[in-house]
């Protein structure tokens, strides 16, 4: 139970955080909708049936880059992830606290853009909420918990708003293909049961980034 009251604690101290300056949320927020704002002058109505998901998706991997640059750097100014390190809080509650954060204002952004996307392409979200709600929330998991655990290892790199994509984006691959293949399927009105080993794709992504975070939590910290 400690465990997780100290990544709720973590969590809810990064949100409050983004909620004051608005830094990751203004940024990512952003450049998504610019990017489906270029994408609707591209492609008409019939046209984005067929890769909605996949434009939806990378747009979010995108967004969500500049989500985890931030998730520890935040810490660095004043020591303060010296301070927490050398606290009672375990590693593992820190980085699943971040990953929580992280988790958090990536559904800010997926909702916002969604709404831009049935604006310029009439989607009505309220027909697939339920279908989509359990894809959204099982990708978005596992790139959160993703985002977390690199974020905290390029932390301390010079260049790390730069390597950090370069090193997550191939671990997404998976995540993204399933979310990808279910975000069309249910946009083309095909029900998500027809689509089952994507679902047991995703969940079993999540669980295995869940473990590795977890479990190795205290070596990804010492770097």
């Amino acid at each position: 139970m400690n465990f997780f009251v100290q990544s709720f604690a973590v969590a809810r101290k990064d949100l409050a955080i983004e909620l004051r300056t608005k830094e990751s949320l203004n940024a990512a927020g952003s450049f998504a909708i610019v990017i489906l704002l270029l994408f609707s002058f591209a492609f008409d109505v019939d046209e984005i049936k067929d890769f909605s998901g996949g434009l939806l998706w990378l747009v979010f991997a995108f967004a969500g880059a500049l989500v985890f640059n931030r998730g520890f750097a935040r810490e660095l100014p004043n020591e303060c992830l010296d301070t927490l390190l050398a606290s009672p809080l375990s590693a593992a509650a820190l980085v699943i606290g971040k990953a929580i954060a992280n988790f958090a204002m990536l559904l800010v952004v997926e909702l916002v853009s969604l709404l831009v996307f049935g604006i310029f392409y009439s989607v009505d979200w309220l027909d697939l909420s339920g279908s989509l709600g359990i894809v959204f929330a099982l990708a978005t998991w596992g790139v959160a918990i993703l985002g977390a655990v690199f974020g905290a290892l390029t932390v301390n790199l010079r260049l790390r708003e730069l390597m950090l994509p370069v090193i997550i984006y191939p671990l997404m691959v998976p995540l993204l293909i399933g979310a990808i293949e279910l975000t069309t399927a249910v946009l083309q009105r095909q029900p998500i049961s027809g689509h089952l080993e994507w679902i047991r794709v995703l969940t079993a992504s999540d669980i295995v980034f869940t473990a590795l975070a977890w479990g190795l939590a205290d070596t990804i910290l010492v770097n």
